[in-house]
């Protein structure tokens, strides 16, 4: 019986779990902190209002005035490049490199760092180091990896913090290919480290590694592979299948949620196993535990192999053994010449895993550590699907007939891998960040107005008189800002893209679009002073301004000019339309049932926007008294100074006069009644009354529903507004 039983039958026939008698008084005294049952194993659903708190000043351990981009800056990167080129075929004794080289180990790294983005919510991917922490350090697909960031220390070590990790590792991956002879199509710099692992990241509800998924529960899952602990998919087919064809649908499933199509997919797999190989060199049996479970000896390594020296020849690291071409240290199209060239029978590596090896052919890939050897070509299950799918056939065969429209689309491909969760152009920085705009990096115009303060002011005045409430401007402009996603970069208020599809056909900006945006655009192209990007955000400021006079509190919202407008052919609508929320708890929306619960996605909503605790709290508040529900309806509009930015919201909240109730089972919608007539006096979802339930928001509300509250719900929303305004102000 676990722990947990013993502790939920004590619970349940009253009996306390713990007893802390004189016999455990050495064991009590030994623990350490944070040591013990937790809040959570007592209450598994509680609500996550901690994930707000990740990546805070508490754990980082440079300065609050360390600017990666002014660092870098001063970064020798002709220096930079040529040591990794040096390490490259520096083998090392304690891991021997294959053939002389570790390019096929840092391109892996690379794309193994990159890989786990996904487009669904713009969440992971290398944009900040986190191959170094747990999961990912220890996932199987990421089997000594943790030799290859070792490999890389030397450099870092030199260089400090005029280079992040997560910039290092694709970095190192591009030169890696650039010394195998390939061409590559350019690198930003940009990515910042953090210094704890991303506790908001859903990596899937399994319970034990390698748990398969079906390929249909991807589509709009926000997990990228098709089993836990693997960046894609299984190689050896779907549960292990042996059978390349029914590979299709999980390699599309996966690549897909990363926003690859057919091309970009094929491309991707051939050049990734253009370079290097697998190794399999006995069963798993002999490989140790991974490097979170590793003993504290072990310095972080993981992975420990019983198996002959455990390294070099004698290497375990996904069970398969496979060399693809005949140069795995330089590039070239033998892929598809090997892929097209051989009738191919399935077989087994040395650990016993699904792979496949050329009929009839002759030895001629080279041994990784004996040149004296020579092996049959090999291939995955995987790379076999590249040929017999009709799709992936038909784009495999243009490759083998036409090297040099391989050699493009993998460099554009590789490109988008390593880059797609950088987010605008405006991000990147260094030498080789290339010139070309792409659809997917989002882009935007060069900007074509600069207002003056004084045009600013003009502009203001238009919308105040322009007949619009304070509701429907601060509206209009949390509409545009709040599609913003912290993971990827993407979304935001630049660009104006609530005007264009898909954001202009969203159901949550319906009432935006038909009853306030034509105004703003009216008054944008009367004045033709500002983008219509900063028209918007200026309306929202103006209507904080009316809405806090109204309380009697004298603010100014700030606001910095400079924003563009977007075409709808910079707008690739598909790739947008995975923007819209599932919910927005601050206007009370929520786009689909069952699922994770309405708090939940406020929550989910909030980290995205990269809102601390207070923020949200303050915001919706202040949101709901400005009366911005999404259907103008009353829900969580506790006050009857509907435009006034009052701390009402939280006052009525927490008034015990008040007694909740729900209106029907699904528990989303309450009335709150007066506890002595029993009149309604209010209606709430589960995103209003979150405030009160839940003790670390109820601490929150209870700040901003005090008396001495006033000013300072007014100041500390106007900041909140602002940040949430210029998140995606990369210019600033």
């Amino acid at each position: 019986m676990s722990t947990h039983d013993n502790n939920d039958n004590a619970a349940a026939s009253g009996k306390c779990p713990f007893h802390h008698g004189a016999s455990e008084e050495k064991s009590v005294l030994a623990r350490g902190a944070g040591s013990g049952t937790t809040n959570r194993d007592w209450w598994p659903n509680m609500l996550r209002v901690d994930l707000l708190n990740q990546h805070s000043n508490r754990s980082n351990p440079l300065s609050e005035n360390f600017n990666y981009r002014d660092e870098f800056s001063k970064l020798d990167y002709p220096a930079l490049k040529a040591d990794i080129r040096a390490i490259l075929t520096d083998s090392q004794s304690w891991w021997p490199a294959d053939w002389g080289s570790y390019i096929g180990l840092f391109i892996r790294m690379a794309w193994h760092s990159a890989g786990t983005y996904r487009t669904v919510d713009g969440r992971g991917g290398s944009g900040r180091g986190q191959q170094r922490f747990a999961p990912l350090n220890s996932w199987p697909d990421n089997v000594s990896l943790d030799k290859a960031r070792r490999l890389l220390w030397p450099v870092k070590q030199k260089y400090g913090q005029k280079i992040s990790w997560a910039d290092l590792y694709i970095l190192a991956g591009n030169v890696s290919l650039e010394n195998a002879g390939f061409r590559t199509f350019g690198f930003g710099a940009g990515r910042e480290d953090v210094w704890e692992p991303d506790l908001d990241v859903d990596w899937g509800n399994e319970t034990e590694w390698l748990a398969h998924r079906h390929p249909e529960s991807l589509g709009n899952a926000p997990v990228g592979a098709t089993e836990m602990g693997l960046i894609y998919v299984n190689p050896e087919g779907p549960e292990a299948s042996g059978d390349p064809k029914s590979a299709a649908p999980a390699i599309r499933a996966t690549f897909g949620n990363m926003g690859m199509n057919d091309e970009e997919i094929v491309a991707l797999i051939a050049g990734g196993h253009t370079l290097g190989k697998t190794h399999g060199a006995a069963a798993a049996s002999h490989v140790g535990v991974d490097p979170e479970a590793s003993p504290i000896e072990a310095q972080g390594l993981g992975w420990s192999s019983s198996y002959g020296s455990g390294a070099g020849a004698d290497a375990i690291t996904s069970g398969l053994e496979v060399v693809w071409t005949q140069t795995p240290t330089q590039w070239s199209n033998y892929f598809f010449e090997n892929l097209f060239k051989y009738e191919w029978v399935q077989t087994h590596s040395p650990a016993g895993a699904i792979q496949f090896e050329a009929v009839d052919a002759e030895a001629i890939i080279p041994d990784p550590f004996d040149p004296e050897k020579k092996r049959k070509p090999t291939m995955l299950v995987t790379d076999l699907t590249l040929r017999f799918d009709e799709e992936f056939g038909k784009i495999s065969r243009r490759f083998l007939n036409d090297p040099q429209a391989f050699n493009e689309a993998f460099a554009r491909a590789w490109f988008k891998l390593t880059h797609r969760d950088m987010g605008p152009k405006a991000r990147y920085i260094g030498p080789e960040v290339p010139k070309e705009d792409l659809i997917w990096q989002d882009p935007l115009p060069a900007a074509i107005h600069q207002p003056t303060a004084d045009e600013i002011t003009d502009l203001k005045a238009k919308i105040a008189a322009s007949g619009l409430s304070a509701s429907q401007l601060v509206s209009a402009a949390w509409a545009s800002a709040s599609t913003f996603r912290g993971g990827d970069k993407r979304g935001g208020a630049n660009g104006a893209r609530l005007a264009l599809a898909p954001q202009n056909g969203w159901a949550v900006n319906a009432s935006v679009i038909h009853d306030v945006l034509p105004t703003l655009q009216k008054i944008q192209q009367e004045s033709g002073k500002a983008s219509l990007a900063d028209v918007i955000v200026l309306a929202g400021s103006v209507g904080i301004e009316m809405a806090a006079a109204a309380a009697g509190v004298a603010v100014q919202v700030p606001f910095t000019p400079g924003r563009v407008d977007a075409r709808q052919d910079q707008t690739e609508v598909e790739s947008f339309d995975v923007l819209q929320p599932l919910a927005d708890g601050f206007r009370n929306y929520r786009r689909i049932t069952g699922g994770s619960s309405t708090e939940t996605l406020l929550l989910d909503k909030a980290q995205q926007l990269t809102l601390s605790a207070p923020e949200l709290t303050v915001l919706l508040g202040g949101l709901r008294v400005l009366g911005t529900n999404f259907d103008g309806s009353q829900h969580g509009v506790f006050t009857d100074r509907v435009g006034v930015l009052s701390n009402d919201f939280f006052v009525n909240l927490l008034d015990m006069r008040t007694a909740w109730r729900a209106t029907d089972e699904s528990a989303e919608l309450f009335e709150g009644r007066d506890r002595a007539s029993g009149e309604v006096k209010y209606s709430a979802t589960r995103a209003d009354l979150v405030f009160g339930s839940n003790a670390i928001l109820r601490a929150l509300a209870e700040v901003y529903a005090s008396s001495d509250a006033k000013q300072k719900f007014v100041n500390d929303f106007v900041a909140a507004w602002t940040k949430v305004m210029n998140l995606d102000r990369f210019d600033l």
